[in-house]
């Protein structure tokens, strides 16, 4: 599919961050590690690319439970291209918000480790290099330069700034005020990492004392 030339960046390949493979330096930022499970409504979603993929269906639980049985976020997008005729239909509309949403997940519950990850990529632009996809990431044209949107570095790139180098941690990401936005046929609740739970039991326990 032809691709818009609307925010299409050119990156110097030896001025950016870049990450591709999951085994590789920056690999974690890939949706396609399978080292960040993600909890949602008491549900564990194995990696943040299942949670995307289950999205696109949030009318169909059937092909939901399908995506994220999978233990392979590689798997677990081929499995969802079976059900693209039930994709919603504000899919395109809506996909860099869901994007965002994930990762905000996926930040907020592995704060330790991917926040010292972000905080080392600096002031660089992140790229994510793709041999093909041009919206989420930026494909290597030659003379050291990658072209693309470059939608999924960029997200994080704002994440970085917005959350990470402020050292304003997330600690609760709210569901999208999207209509239909269900997992499971339930709607999405608020989303809080294990830190939030544990600091209000203490608080709790706190006022139950005095």
């Amino acid at each position: 599919m032809a691709i818009s030339k609307r925010n299409i960046r050119i990156y110097n390949r030896n001025e950016v961050i870049t990450f591709s493979k999951t085994n590789e330096a920056f690999g974690e930022l890939s949706n396609m590690s399978s080292s960040f499970p993600l909890f949602v409504n008491d549900i564990i979603v194995p990696s943040s690319e299942a949670l995307y993929q289950a999205m696109r269906y949030s009318l169909f639980p059937k092909a939901q439970n399908e995506i994220i049985r999978q233990a392979s976020p590689m798997t677990a997008k081929m499995i969802s291209k079976k059900y693209n005729p039930y994709s919603r239909q504000d899919w395109e509309l809506i996909k860099l918000k869901v994007m965002r949403w994930v990762m905000e997940i996926k930040l907020s519950q592995h704060w330790n480790k991917l926040a010292p990850i972000l905080e080392e990529t600096g002031n660089k632009a992140i790229v994510e290099l793709s041999y093909k996809d041009q919206f989420w990431g930026a494909k290597n044209i030659g003379n050291n330069q990658l072209e693309g949107k470059n939608a999924l570095g960029r997200l994080w790139m704002d994440l970085r700034e917005k959350h990470v180098l402020t050292n304003n941690k997330i600690e609760c990401v709210a569901p999208l005020a999207i209509a239909g936005f269900r997992l499971y046929d339930h709607d999405i609740d608020t989303i809080c990492d294990e830190d939030h739970f544990l600091n209000n039991e203490e608080e709790g326990q706190l006022f139950a004392v005095v």
